[in-house]
């Protein structure tokens, strides 16, 4: 009956507790991790544009060799990628906060080894280790930050991770034009070095923190879920806020758990890929959608200009400082990505996404087109003997084209494919799928880097401004792909997503409203949590 309808729809709405200044503020310490994914993906842009740190890994040389700039940028993602699907099973066994905690001691471990490098072994073995803590942190920091958020600005926050990404690509770029005429090797070490500090305080600060209530219910431990949840909403244990949400959060589980038993370690690995391919809410679908949905992330073609901008400048001769430009293009980043605080959990995922591609696609062909024709491609050499753009103008209006497509990235792609891999997973398979989309992210990451320099050098592909019609052409893919494959997550407990997932098809999630809960459903209408029901899920938990 409508009326039915009207009321299961108010007590869906009556789960959540309001926003708190404490809630914010736990929620935007946990996107600190951020910090160090950022910073450490993007000091060594311009380290290897030191003229110092290259006469130690290629004495005699002006810039880097194909191969040993692939090898030191790409390292860093292959390190990840392990991390990442480890951290998975750990966020299973030990809790999330502690798998961060851990990874940021490992990733210590790999700052460490780094700044003690004077050359090629040491530094690319630091990075690599470096790079399994930032695997575990990427992963498991945007799994605990969805379980802890309200649902109402759950975009917003989670979307302050990518502002913190932002931030470290910043404050890496802003420490390599400081350093860059350094005479010795503070111009790398001190890039470097400056890691040490986030991650002593992401490790310590988790300290803290209470781990997600979403991860104690799935272990059986209903009360350390229930304090969990009182302190992440800032709530009194007796607050009907929490025992409603939290009986939401136990029925989901026994539903799920109902279709996806745990059963052994390989079982709960395979549980991601069991489905049909045909249904929006089959675990296949879902998976292939977090990994292809991070993947399409890379393919915009976003870290050329974050790993690479520096020396591909520099291979143009059309620009001066090429340090200061990339230093502007982390400001842009850094100044749009907050856009999104304000448009994800309002305009929706979907249309971000979608329109985001859209944006990018145009400026990238730009880039290219006027790069083989006017701009960057086209240059000469003068009196002197320097290379000199044929048309400043043209390079300039390139220049003004990537910035654009960077904002168009920040405000769209940056947050919001983090966002929705942290949504669509039921929580039977959540630490898991979201490793999985993790690493796929590092996986296209370290591909991306890998190939980029042997595209773009003039000694193996010079393909310079040409470039970027390669990157337009998957920025078109990216938008086919989110106008028929994303969903509208926006406004939905984790567990309403599980249910529109199964009711809807993407292009009609957006008008999906919950009418019931999975706690009604398991009769516990007044939002009390029955003891049958808690000693089941303690006892389920018990033997995971």
């Amino acid at each position: 009956m409508p009326g039915e309808a009207i009321a299961a729809t108010n007590d869906v709405n009556r789960i959540e507790a309001p926003v708190t200044f404490k809630t914010y503020l736990m929620c935007a310490f946990a996107s600190f991790g951020g910090m160090f994914f950022g910073y450490d993906s993007g000091y060594i842009n311009g380290v290897t544009g030191s003229a110092y740190f290259v006469n130690i890994i290629d004495p005699g040389q002006a810039a880097l060799s194909g191969p040993h700039n692939s090898l030191i940028v790409s390292i860093l993602s292959a390190g990840t990628f392990f991390g990442a699907l480890a951290a998975g099973d750990l966020a299973d066994g030990i809790g999330r906060k502690w798998t961060v905690i851990a990874g940021c001691v490992v990733y210590i471990i790999g700052v460490v080894l780094q700044t003690a490098a004077h050359g090629l072994g040491l530094l690319v073995a630091g990075r690599l280790i470096a790079g399994i803590g930032v695997g575990f942190e990427s992963a498991i920091v945007i799994l605990y930050m969805s379980e802890i958020c309200p649902r109402k600005v759950r975009g917003a926050l989670v979307a302050g991770y990518q502002f913190c990404i932002t931030l470290g690509l910043l404050l890496a770029s802003g420490v390599d034009y400081g350093t860059k005429n350094f005479p010795n090797a503070s111009s790398y070490r001190i890039p470097i070095g400056l890691q040490f500090i986030f991650g002593v305080i992401l490790g310590v600060g988790l300290l803290f923190l209470p781990d997600s209530p979403r991860y104690f219910v799935k272990r059986g431990r209903i009360e350390q879920a229930r304090k969990a949840l009182c302190s992440v909403r800032n709530q009194p244990a007796d607050s009907e806020y929490v025992e409603a949400e939290l009986a939401e959060i136990i029925a989901n589980e026994e539903y799920e758990r109902a279709l996806i038993p745990a059963g052994s370690w390989l079982n709960g690995w395979m549980n991601c890929f069991r489905g049909s391919l045909m249904k929006s809410n089959s675990n296949l679908r879902k998976t292939i959608l977090g990994t292809s949905l991070q993947m399409m992330q890379q393919w915009t073609g976003i870290n050329f200009i974050f790993y690479y901008s520096t020396p591909f400048l520099q291979s143009t001769g059309a620009i001066g400082n090429t340090f200061l430009i990339s230093l502007i293009f982390n400001l842009v980043n850094v100044v749009c990505t907050p856009i999104s605080f304000f448009t994800v959990d309002r305009v929706g995922r979907r249309p971000l996404l979608i329109w985001g591609a859209c944006g990018m696609l145009i400026c990238e062909f730009l880039v290219a087109i006027i790069g083989v024709t006017i701009g960057f491609n086209k240059t000469h050499t003068d009196a002197a003997g320097n290379t000199v753009a044929n048309n400043i103008s043209a390079v300039n209006a390139q220049i003004a084209f990537i910035a654009i497509y960077i904002f168009f990235f920040a405000c769209t792609w940056g947050p919001g494919a983090w966002i929705v891999i942290g949504e669509i997973f039921p929580l039977p398979i959540r630490s898991r799928g979201v490793a999985l989309s993790t690493a796929s992210n590092w996986l296209w990451n370290c591909i991306i880097a890998s190939i980029t320099p042997y595209m773009v050098n003039k000694d193996e592909g010079n393909l310079r401004s040409a470039v970027f019609f390669i990157w337009g052409g998957l920025c078109t893919a990216a938008f086919v792909y989110s106008y028929f494959l994303i969903p509208e997550t926006k406004g939905l407990s984790l567990e309403q997503v599980d249910k529109m997932m199964e009711e809807t098809s993407p292009r009609t999630s957006a008008k999906w409203r919950p009418t019931t809960t999975f706690a009604s459903e398991m009769g516990l209408k007044s939002g009390k949590i029955d003891a049958g029901v808690t000693e089941d899920v303690e006892r389920k938990g018990s033997i995971f």
